[in-house]
C-alpha cells in the first residue's frame, strides 16, 4: 500500500463500471453512453459540486475515444500554457488531444476566449471541470460549442459502496490493514461527506491508519469522528450553492416555514457564511415580504443586524435564530413592494413637478409662480388637504393597496378611505 499517494487519489475509478454515482449519464440514449459509444468526443463542461467525479470522468473520456489528455488547473495555468497545448495540436489529427482545464470558472472572460478558436478549428477538445454554475461563469460561445453535463452529489448508497470497495481493496485501498468498518462508522463517513467522494475517503484514510496504530480490528464511529474532527459542509460562498442556500432560506421564510427557516441559518452560519449577508437579506425581506402587515418586522430585522456588528459570532447566531421565527411567523404583504414597483412607473416618465408644490424658499421664487395655489396641510383638522401630489396625468392612480392582513388593514382617505377590516373568524365554541 503506497501511503504517500492519498486514498482518494488511488481509488480513482480506472473504468466507467468502476465509477459510483452518476447513473443519470450512463445506459441506453444517456448522454454519456452516447458520446463513448459515438468514438468521437465533443467539447464538454462538467459541472458539479467536489467530489462528484469530474476529473475522474474527464480522464475516462479521453480514454474511451483514444485521445491524448493534458491536464491544466485553472488555478494555477493560464493563457501561455493553453495556447502551448493548442499549437501542438492539429485538427483531424490521428491522435486528438483533449484539454481538459480543471476550476475553469477561475479563468477571466478574456482567458476564456482565447480557447474558442482552438475549440471551434478542432484543434482540442475541451473538457472543462467546474463547481460553478457555468451560465454565469464561462463566456456564452464557449457554452454553445459544448455539452453541458450537470454532476450530481454521490448518494448515500454510492459512498457505502466506495468505503467498502477501498476497504477491501488490496492493491490501491487499505486491504493490507485487514481492518473492518463498523456500520455506524461508515454512516458517520457517509453523513460527514455530503456526497463528495474525496471527504469520504480523506477521513476513511486517517480512520484507518489510526486504528492500525493502535492495533485495532475494526474502524469505529469514536475513531472516524476523532479522525475526521468536524463534517465538511459543501457552501462556497463565492458559487451556486451559496445562492441556492440563500434562496432556499428566504422561500422558506416567505412561506412562514420557522423550522425550515432555522435549518437554513443554521447551515450558512455552520458554513462560515457572513453574518452581515444574512442580516441584510432578512431586513430587505422585512420590508418586500412583510410590509405594514407587520412593521415591527423592520425594526426587528434591523435590530438582528445591528446586532451583527456589535456582538458578532458565535452569540449573534442567537439574535439572527430570534429575527428568523419572528420574520417567518409574521403575516405576510407584498404590497409595499408592489407599490414601489408601480410608482417606478410612472416616475420614470420625467413629468415636471407641479407648480404648486415646487420650491419657493429662494428670491423670485413666487415670481415664477411656485407655490401658487398650495395648500398647507395643517389648515387641514386631519392634516390631509386634498389637493394634488404627482404631475396632473397620473392623479387617480392607486399605488398602494393595503392587504388586509394583519396590521396592514387602515389607510389614509387620500387612497379612497379605510379598508374594511377581516371578516372575523366563526368560534366553533
Amino acid at each position: 500500500m503506497d501511503t504517500r499517494t492519498p486514498l482518494a487519489a488511488r481509488m480513482r475509478p480506472r473504468s466507467f463500471e468502476e465509477l459510483e454515482g452518476q447513473t443519470h449519464l450512463f445506459g441506453p440514449g444517456k448522454a454519456l453512453t452516447t458520446l463513448i459509444e459515438a468514438g468521437r468526443l465533443p467539447s464538454v463542461i462538467l459541472w458539479g459540486p467536489p467530489g462528484s467525479g469530474k476529473t475522474t470522468l474527464a480522464h475516462l473520456l479521453a480514454k474511451a475515444v483514444g485521445a491524448d489528455l493534458v491536464q491544466l488547473s485553472a488555478v494555477s495555468s493560464g493563457v501561455a500554457d493553453a495556447r502551448k497545448v493548442i499549437a501542438s495540436s492539429k485538427p483531424n489529427a490521428l491522435i486528438p488531444t483533449v484539454l481538459f482545464v480543471d476550476e475553469v470558472h477561475r479563468w477571466s472572460k478574456s482567458q476564456q476566449d482565447v480557447l474558442l478558436p482552438a475549440v471551434e478549428s478542432g484543434a482540442v477538445t475541451l473538457v472543462g471541470a467546474t463547481t460553478e454554475n457555468p451560465y454565469f461563469s464561462l463566456v456564452s460561445p464557449l457554452l454553445s460549442r459544448s455539452i453541458l453535463l450537470r454532476l450530481e452529489a454521490l448518494a448515500p448508497d454510492d459512498l457505502r459502496s466506495l468505503i467498502e470497495r477501498a476497504v477491501a481493496d488490496t492493491e490501491r485501498g487499505l486491504g493490507e490493514l485487514n481492518l473492518k468498518v463498523a456500520d455506524e462508522a461508515a454512516e458517520y463517513l457517509v453523513e460527514i461527506a455530503g456526497g463528495d467522494a474525496r471527504v469520504a475517503l480523506t477521513a476513511l484514510e486517517a480512520a484507518a491508519l489510526a486504528t492500525s496504530a493502535a492495533g485495532g480490528p475494526e474502524i469505529t464511529r469514536a475513531v472516524a469522528q476523532e479522525a475526521a474532527q468536524k463534517k465538511a459542509i459543501a457552501y462556497d460562498r463565492q458559487g451556486d450553492m451559496h445562492y441556492d442556500v440563500v434562496s432556499a432560506f428566504i422561500k422558506s421564510l416567505k412561506a412562514s416555514d420557522a423550522d425550515g427557516s432555522l435549518f437554513w441559518l443554521a447551515r450558512m452560519i455552520e458554513a462560515g457564511e457572513d453574518p452581515r449577508f444574512i442580516a441584510r437579506r432578512m431586513v430587505i425581506l422585512a420590508s418586500e415580504n412583510i410590509g405594514l402587515a407587520d412593521p415591527q418586522a423592520l425594526v426587528i430585522a434591523t435590530a438582528a443586524a445591528h446586532a451583527v456588528e456589535y456582538v458578532g459570532l458565535p452569540e449573534v447566531a442567537l439574535n439572527l435564530a430570534e429575527a428568523v421565527v419572528y420574520l417567518a411567523r409574521a403575516p405576510k404583504s407584498d404590497r409595499v413592494y408592489v407599490a414601489l414597483g408601480r410608482a417606478f412607473e410612472d416616475a420614470r416618465s420625467n413629468d415636471p413637478v407641479p407648480t404648486h408644490l415646487r420650491d419657493t424658499h429662494y428670491p423670485g421664487a413666487k415670481k415664477l409662480g411656485h407655490g401658487r395655489g398650495y395648500v398647507y396641510p395643517y389648515d387641514d383638522p386631519e392634516a390631509a388637504a386634498q389637493q394634488d401630489y404627482r404631475p396632473q396625468r397620473f392623479e387617480g392612480r392607486t399605488y398602494y393597496e393595503p392587504s388586509g392582513v394583519g396590521e396592514d388593514v387602515a389607510v389614509k382617505r387620500h387612497y379612497g378611505g379605510p379598508a374594511e377590516p377581516p371578516e372575523p373568524e366563526d368560534n366553533p365554541g
